[in-house]
C-alpha cells in the first residue's frame, strides 16, 4: 500500500511537471494587467514600452499586458499610483533613473526599492540638445560660452529627475552653470527646443532622431562610451573633454509584496520577449538599446546605479531626501 502511494505521488509530480506553462502560470486575478508609465503617451519612455508589451503580448502572456498613462508630477504621480496599488500582479510600472533622482531632490520621500524589480529591458543614451538657433555646434563651445556667461543659458529640463540631471553632472564636469527651466516631460521639452523657447534639452535618438537628421535640432554630444552607429556625426562627449556617460535604464518594477512566482512569471515573458530579433531591430530602429537584465541582476544595478547618483547628487548639492 505504500509503495503504491509513493508511486502515486511521483506519477503525479512527473504529470504536473510535465503541464503547459500556461496551465502553470501563476494565479493573477485580472484579465488584463496595467503597466503604468508616468508620462505622456508619445514621450521616449511610453514608445519604448509599447513596444515591449506589444512583444510581450504577443508571446501569449496571460494576463495581457496594458499601456496606462498616469503622467504628472514629472513622473511621481504614476510612481506614487503603482506604489499604492495591491501586490497581486495586476499593476506594474514602468520606470527608469528618475524614481532615484527625484528621491534625491527630496520630490518624493521613496526611491527604487518601494517597489520589487521585474527586469530591465533598455538603455537609451542621452544626448545634449540644443535649438538650431544657438552659436555652437558642440559640447567644447557650450562650455566656452557657458564659461563667458554663467547662469544665462537656459537648459530645460524636469526639475529632480533625469533630464536635469544630466545638465547637474555637466556643470559639475565642466565647471559651468546653466539656467534650468523646468518641464514636465519629453515631449514638452522638445517642443520647447523647436521653438527656441530654451537653448539646450536633453534629447536621445529615440525622441529626436527625425529632428536631427533634419537639422532642426542641434546634438552637441552623446553622452556614450563610443560614437553611437545610428548618429555616427555626434561626438561622445569624452571625444569632446568632458568625462561623462549618462543613460536611461528603463525596467519592469512590481508594487512591494508582489509574490515571487507572480515575479517570476512577468520576468520570463519579458526576457522571452526582449531576446527576439524583431524586438531588437524595432527598439534599436528608436534609439534604444536592448538590455535584458533578470530580477536579480536587474537589482543588483539598481543597488550600484543608487549608490554611484547618491554620491554625484551629493557633490553638486542636489541632496535633500
Amino acid at each position: 500500500m505504500i509503495k503504491r502511494y509513493i508511486f502515486s505521488i511521483l506519477v503525479g509530480a512527473i504529470a504536473f511537471a510535465l503541464l503547459p506553462a500556461k496551465l502553470l502560470a501563476a494565479d493573477i486575478p485580472c484579465s488584463t494587467a496595467k503597466l503604468i508609465v508616468p508620462w505622456k503617451a508619445g514621450g521616449g519612455t511610453d514608445i519604448i514600452f509599447r513596444v515591449v508589451v506589444d512583444a510581450v503580448n504577443k508571446g501569449g502572456i496571460k494576463p495581457q499586458l496594458q499601456v496606462v498613462n498616469i503622467t504628472g508630477q514629472g513622473g511621481n504621480k504614476g510612481a506614487k499610483e503603482a506604489r499604492g496599488a495591491k501586490p497581486d500582479g495586476c499593476t506594474l510600472f514602468a520606470m527608469h533613473q528618475s524614481a532615484i533622482t527625484s528621491f534625491f531632490s527630496g520630490r518624493v520621500d521613496f526611491t527604487w526599492d518601494a517597489f520589487e524589480p521585474v527586469a530591465m529591458v533598455t538603455n537609451t543614451p542621452s544626448i545634449i540638445g540644443a535649438n538650431k538657433g544657438v552659436p555652437y555646434n558642440d559640447v567644447k563651445d557650450l562650455i566656452a560660452a557657458a564659461k563667458a556667461k554663467p547662469e544665462t543659458i537656459l537648459a530645460g529640463g524636469t526639475l529632480g529627475s533625469t533630464s536635469q540631471f544630466i545638465f547637474l553632472l555637466l556643470e559639475d564636469a565642466a565647471n559651468v552653470k546653466f539656467k534650468h527651466i523646468s518641464y514636465d516631460g519629453t515631449r514638452e521639452r522638445m517642443t520647447a527646443l523647436l521653438a527656441k523657447n530654451i537653448e539646450l534639452g536633453e534629447i536621445n535618438v529615440t525622441a529626436a532622431q527625425k529632428y536631427i537628421k533634419t537639422n532642426e535640432l542641434k546634438a552637441l554630444g552623446i553622452a556614450t562610451p563610443d560614437r553611437d552607429k545610428r548618429v555616427p556625426d555626434v561626438k561622445t562627449l569624452k571625444e569632446q573633454g568632458v568625462d561623462l556617460v549618462f543613460g536611461l535604464d528603463r525596467g519592469v518594477m512590481a508594487p512591494k509584496g508582489t509574490p515571487a512566482d507572480v515575479i517570476k512569471h512577468y520576468e520570463t515573458a519579458i526576457l522571452k520577449a526582449m531576446s527576439t530579433p524583431e524586438v531588437v531591430g524595432a527598439l534599436e530602429a528608436k534609439g534604444s538599446i536592448v538590455r535584458p537584465l533578470s530580477t536579480a541582476d536587474y537589482r543588483k544595478h539598481l543597488e550600484q546605479t543608487y549608490d554611484t547618483l547618491k554620491t554625484t547628487a551629493i557633490k553638486v548639492g542636489i541632496y535633500k531626501p
